[in-house]
């Protein structure tokens, strides 16, 4: 099962990110991000994503529990 790959860009960095974060990542995709992808890109992205649901999450609940009292 040798398949030839390109370099993913960026926006297959992202969705690799998010699908390995959901557990639905494909075999075939697994296979290019492990082969020619670079685990610096990967980090960054999962920590930068990572950052902005916890950002996300925060924003909600301020907004939820301002209207709380009103």
């Amino acid at each position: 099962m040798s398949e030839d790959f390109d370099k993913p860009n960026l926006l297959q960095v992202i969705v690799s990110t998010l699908a390995g974060a959901f557990g639905v990542q494909s075999e075939k995709n697994r296979l290019r991000d492990f082969q020619h992808g670079s685990a610096k890109a990967y980090i960054v992205t999962g920590i930068i994503g990572t950052v902005v649901f916890v950002l996300t999450v925060y924003g909600v609940v301020r907004l939820v529990l301002s209207g709380v009292g009103k």
